[in-house]
């Protein structure tokens, strides 16, 4: 994943007023912390910061005068209706350093016919994996199964460097039968008796 290059400007001022004139310039507010270190209260440009966060786990390289810093998104708050950035919480990695993060599960194929229905039990999967090659995703072949049948984590292949961040057994997807034709065929059976 390649580095993502923002500016970052040092906050002076703090609180709503402050966060809220931030935020009428196209800033974000945003703390940097991590490895011990005093957390830095940082502006970021609003437009490139959220294009950068389009990616999930992106790695942003933050320029805070002069200062190179490799960060990644901790914890992101976006308005509620509109879904513009209010704050960010960014971590401190260092290239080389093992960091656990959830990747996006994406599925491929299809089920097998029947009226299955596929259900995600975890839509990101827990990894451990080198904070500078985090992947973006992994990819499942859910081709042909049928009602009953699980993925566990343990049967995603996960790319060289990344190790599982839960348990093996951990249920990520899971094929269930159609409901609707179960309590259709059990009304109809019902219906006879009487």
């Amino acid at each position: 994943m390649a580095e993502i290059k923002l500016s970052a400007k040092p906050r002076t001022e703090f609180g709503k007023g402050a966060a809220r004139r931030a935020r009428r310039e196209g800033l974000v507010p945003a703390v940097v912390y991590g490895h011990g270190a005093e957390p830095v209260h940082v502006n970021l440009p609003g437009h490139d910061l959220m294009l950068a966060l389009k990616t999930p786990n992106a790695l942003l390289s933050l320029d805070l005068e002069g200062k190179k810093e490799l960060v990644i998104p901790k914890a992101v708050q976006r308005d509620a209706i509109k879904g513009f950035l209010r704050h960010v919480d960014l971590l401190l990695v260092r290239s080389g350093e093992k960091v656990t993060v959830e990747i996006p599960v994406h599925t491929e194929g299809d089920l097998a016919p029947g009226g299955n229905l596929l259900e995600h039990v975890l839509n990101a999967l827990p990894v451990e994996t080198e904070a500078t090659h985090i992947p973006e995703s992994v990819t499942v072949s859910i081709a042909g199964l049928d009602a009953g049948h699980s993925i566990l984590a343990k049967d995603i292949t996960l790319p060289a460097g990344t190790t599982l961040a839960v348990e093996e057994d951990t249920v990520v997807l899971q094929v269930v039968g159609a409901q609707a034709e179960a309590q259709a065929a059990e009304g109809e059976g019902e219906g006879e008796e009487a």
